[in-house]
């Protein structure tokens, strides 16, 4: 599904790199979409699985299956990619990714293989989020790419990742709803673009900084001490922690809660809905792109504020949807909603580019990935809290806090001493 990093000292790579028309930055963020191809293209067959015979707590249980793997995922392959280097753990985790998506179409036969598809799904997602985005980050810079492409490197893995989000989703659902045995046809796009990515990826060279990383000065922690000059994590924390956990909250209220809130009169056609959905929330991220980089231009702040302003009308506009069953309102908010998820991320990924040191790049990538992804929750707590308060007001009292989040986000960011500098937020068109 950023921003520039100027202010970072460039580093000499692990070998010597090669002529910049290769694109070896594009080659290799193949691979971010096939990552978000594989979230999604379950997400979207959701009510195919409950016509099959799944109960909406099974249901429920497998998309949290997927965060449970993705943040460890985040966590282990991240110092990994530091120390062994981004290529061998991206396309390790690409591997994996695959043979995920290989188990989920056994499970078209048995159930028994849905929840370790969904917690491989999850692993190596998350790895590849780490260690590939970091990859794709440095293959897009100097030297590997041409000067002048530094201000599209740490934004290009997130459009990518996005653009999987998008496509998956929407690829399964419309297969899953005409084609013969859906619940294995849904899931080969997502093979042949794994083999594709791992194809054109493999000829990219490693990127990884020379020298190991040395003690905590090299973890996102000291990155995060040495930016904001107070010590310890805060710069980091103060900067994303109030926004993180909304980057993917938002999405996944608009395509995993809201559909299920107003397709009661689209009888039959509940699974394309679904996937429109899918596609409409993530493509409204792309989407807002142009606009999030001239945002950033002037002010990387005021980018996750305006974020979090956004997702708060999203919820809001959800409100009436939900009450009164409205399934155009229902994508309407979902794409409020998919355009605050895009100017959250951007604010987020440029935040990381700055912050990080050279050589934890993609640690410090994990982290903030690991505190987005703790927003998939977010319908299993509605859910659950739909038992004792109406759903509209769950959806209202969430714009509140969304609100709240972006009020603390501003105080915390004002304060900070080691602010950004907006001349190295500037973004290319």
């Amino acid at each position: 599904m950023v921003t520039d990093t100027a202010e970072l000292l460039p580093t000499r790579p692990a070998r010597a790199a090669a002529p910049a028309p290769r694109r070896y930055g594009l080659r290799a963020a193949l691979m971010m979409t096939a990552s978000g191809w594989s979230a999604n293209q379950f997400a979207a067959l959701l009510g195919a699985y409950r016509a099959a015979g799944l109960s909406d707590a099974a249901v429920n249980a497998l998309l949290a299956v997927y965060a449970v793997g993705l943040i460890p995922g985040l966590l282990t392959a991240a110092p990994l990619a530091d120390r062994y280097g981004r290529r061998p753990v991206a396309l390790g985790a690409l591997a994996l990714n695959l043979a995920a998506t290989l188990l989920l179409m056994l499970g078209a036969g048995s159930a028994f293989w849905l929840a370790p598809g969904r917690l491989l799904t999850g692993v190596s997602a998350g790895a590849l989020l780490a260690a590939g985005g970091a990859w794709v980050k440095e293959l897009s810079s100097p030297p590997y790419a041409p000067a002048g492409t530094e201000t599209v490197a740490a934004r290009r893995s997130g459009v990518f990742v996005s653009l999987g989000f998008a496509s998956g989703g929407l690829s399964a659902s419309l297969i899953a709803q005409w084609a013969p045995w859906p619940m294995v046809l849904a899931y080969l796009p997502h093979l042949v673009l794994a083999v594709l990515a791992g194809c054109l990826a493999r000829r990219s060279p490693e990127t990884r900084p020379e020298g190991r990383p040395e003690g905590r000065t090299a973890t996102g922690r000291g990155s995060a001490r040495a930016a904001d000059g107070r010590g310890g994590g805060t710069g980091f924390l103060r900067a994303v922690l109030p926004m993180a956990p909304w980057v993917f909250a938002a999405p996944m209220v608009g395509f995993a809660t809201l559909p299920g809130l107003v397709d009661g009169g689209l009888t039959g056609w509940q699974v394309v809905y679904a996937g429109v959905a899918t596609a409409v929330v993530p493509g409204s991220g792309v989407a807002v792109q142009p606009l999030a980089r001239r945002l950033s231009g002037r002010s990387r702040l005021f980018t996750g504020a305006a974020g979090l302003l956004v997702m708060a009308a999203g919820f809001v506009l959800a409100v009436p949807a939900a009450g009164y069953g409205q399934p155009v309102l229902g994508l309407v908010a979902g794409a409020v909603l998919g355009a605050g998820y895009g100017l959250a991320l951007t604010y987020g990924l440029a935040t990381v580019a700055v912050l990080a040191a050279p050589a934890a790049l993609a640690r410090l990538t994990s982290y903030f990935w690991s505190l987005a992804y703790l927003g998939m929750f977010a319908p299993l707590l509605l859910g659950a809290l739909a038992a004792a308060f109406p759903m509209p007001w769950l959806l209202a009292a969430t714009a509140g806090l969304a609100v709240l989040s972006c009020v603390l986000l501003v105080l915390l960011g004002r304060t900070r001493s080691g602010r950004l500098r907006p001349r190295s937020l500037r973004l290319r068109p």
